[in-house]
């Protein structure tokens, strides 16, 4: 087992996490709603992968992305930790569909919301049919939207049930499902604890544990996209199940019954 960083790099390591946190705040206030998509995006990926840089994060990618931006896509994918959306826009930069807790963080929820997430309330089930009237109407426009089925973290050792209803908005847009695998792993290719937020963990108290661990990889591995002729055709219960699968399998869980809830 690897020792923690020392008291010095953790603390080089949070000012630079600071410094780049407000760098970020400062292009989404200035340059960001002058800019076209595709310039949003390159902008985005770079700054995704320099804050995992700044975390000894390095990103291993298994299987092909669909693109920097890929129009009309919907990208699925299990969800352990904050740092699973810099992780996937470090590759495929997408909108995402968020809690609405968040936009109330200091600081992230303004670079959160003026990113272009789409907020939903968990607690209000009405209020997915909000959300996926959105989410299907960016997706028609071109956008490359993502989510996180399973509506919570896990520890990254198993795969919740996910919810079905926002797959709702990938058949009215006719639009490509991209499921994607997220694990973490040490440097030596071992499962790795520290970047799971989930339980009653702190946002202080997950991001004590990353700036306290050396390194770690996080894998993203890309399954075979469901394309728009299925994802018209297919239920959004078939839908989760089978990107549901996909991930399970990418990420060599066994299998087991689950039933899709809405």
């Amino acid at each position: 087992m690897h020792r923690p960083t020392s008291w010095p790099t953790r603390l080089l390591r949070l000012g630079r996490l600071g410094m780049h946190l407000l760098r970020g705040l400062l292009v989404i206030a200035t340059r960001y709603p002058h800019l076209s998509q595709p310039a949003r995006a390159v902008i985005t990926q770079r700054w995704s992968r320099h804050l995992l840089h700044i975390l000894a994060i390095k990103v291993r990618v298994h299987g092909t992305p669909p693109a920097v931006y890929p129009a009309n896509t919907l990208v699925v994918a299990n969800h352990i930790s904050w740092l699973d959306i810099f992780a996937l826009n470090s590759v495929t930069v997408s909108r995402f569909v968020a809690k609405k807790e968040l936009r109330d963080w200091p600081l992230a929820g303004f670079l959160i919301k003026n990113a272009g997430t789409l907020f939903i309330d968990r607690n209000n089930r009405r209020d997915a049919s909000r959300v996926n009237e959105q989410l299907a109407k960016a997706l028609q426009d071109g956008g490359c939207m993502a989510v996180f089925p399973e509506a919570t973290t896990s520890d990254g050792r198993s795969l919740l049930p996910f919810k079905a209803s926002l797959f709702e908005a990938s058949r009215l847009a006719h639009a490509t499902v991209q499921p994607v695998a997220i694990r973490y792993l040490t440097p030596g290719g071992h499962y790795c604890a520290a970047a799971a937020y989930a339980g009653d963990t702190s946002f202080w108290q997950s991001l004590c544990l990353i700036l306290a661990s050396r390194a770690m990889v996080v894998e993203l591995s890309y399954t075979a996209a469901i394309p728009p002729y299925d994802t018209a055709l297919a239920s959004r219960f078939q839908l989760s199940e089978t990107a549901r699968d996909a991930i399970r399998d990418a990420l060599q869980l066994p299998a087991e019954p689950v039933v899709a809830a809405e």
